[in-house]
């Protein structure tokens, strides 16, 4: 399993995919927060703040992640690799937590060089240091756990299928309707006492609740629970193509 998750960050970082992926994340962000003249714009909101880069980051990753797991097995059962990873000494839950964890570091390697924007904001505040440090931390974190949730969409629909394109927009779909879906389903007030629970099982639900700078059990169980059951569904899935 290890030399698997090595393979897959040296594949990534020794092929301009990985690096695309990080520049385009830092580049887009660093033109919302700080040169496009828009409600991003860190510079307009006259507090310091993070809050516009936590609303911010989750619409990017929810694109660019779908675009880095989206080979993750359909380029494998495409190009008939993944044969070969059945014939190795590995059993199929290594292989799927390979893949896995080598995408989370991707996105926490890509997420570290935005601690930049919380230094900046910290010495713009007056006086300096004025920022809320907790909450600022704390939404750190659950980004991090928002993106693995994405990374665990995104592996699940590189399983399902061989066509690198369907998998991309199966994943992008899915991040986009666990994140914002569900909250907008919530909030049309037609499901009658529904909607608190499907507002609930949003992702967007317990990544807001993160950002005001409490971590709550509740929300990290929730996290976890979802990448949990698309990792499980992925594990059943590489257990059928093995048979």
């Amino acid at each position: 399993m290890g030399a698997l998750y090595l393979k897959e960050i040296r594949s990534f970082l020794s092929s301009i995919i990985g690096y695309v992926f990080i520049l385009i994340f830092i580049v887009t962000c660093w033109l919302f927060l700080w040169i496009i003249n828009d409600d991003f714009n860190l510079l307009n909101g006259g507090v310091s703040d993070l809050i516009p880069f936590y609303n911010l980051a989750p619409l990017i990753l929810l694109i660019l992640i779908p675009a880095i797991t989206m080979r993750s097995f359909a380029d494998e059962r495409k190009t008939g690799t993944i044969e070969l990873l059945y014939t190795r000494p590995i059993s199929d839950l290594s292989i799927l937590m390979a893949k896995y964890l080598a995408g989370v570091t991707l996105v926490v390697i890509s997420l570290v060089p935005t601690l930049t924007f919380y230094f900046s904001m910290h010495y713009l505040g007056d006086p300096v240091g004025v920022m809320d440090h907790g909450a600022a931390i704390t939404s750190f974190i659950g980004l991090i756990l928002l993106g693995a949730s994405f990374v665990a969409i995104g592996i699940f629909a590189s399983s399902i299928t061989n066509n690198q394109i369907v998998a991309f927009i199966f994943a992008m779909f899915l991040c986009w309707f666990l994140f914002s879906g569900l909250s907008l389903l919530g909030s049309y007030a037609t499901f009658a006492g529904f909607d608190s629970i499907i507002r609930y099982a949003s992702l967007d639900y317990h990544y807001d609740s993160i950002k005001k700078g409490v971590l709550i059990l509740s929300d990290i169980v929730y996290f976890f629970s979802v990448i949990v059951f698309f990792l499980f569904a992925s594990h059943n899935i590489l257990t059928a193509i093995r048979k």
